[in-house]
């Protein structure tokens, strides 16, 4: 796995992930997976897709993450 895409969940971060940090962590993934740290011209709308689609994959499995001895889920 790649080493710079960190845990985005309780108790690994204190608070829940933004935004930003899931798009990073879509990103660092887009570019393992792919071998590209940017993209062509003319694949750079199927890598930027792909970040889109793994951010909101992301985001929903963060959002349905049951913590055990956490106070309350994430918003």
């Amino acid at each position: 796995m790649c080493r710079n895409i960190k845990t985005l969940r309780p108790p690994a971060i204190p608070e829940e992930a933004t935004e930003d940090e899931i798009g990073a962590a879509a990103l660092q993934y887009v570019r393992k997976v792919s071998g590209f740290r940017a993209p062509a011209a003319h694949n750079q709308e199927v890598f930027d897709r792909a970040v889109a689609e793994i951010a909101e994959a992301t985001a929903r499995l963060l959002d349905g993450l049951e913590i055990r001895g956490a106070a309350s889920a994430r918003v």
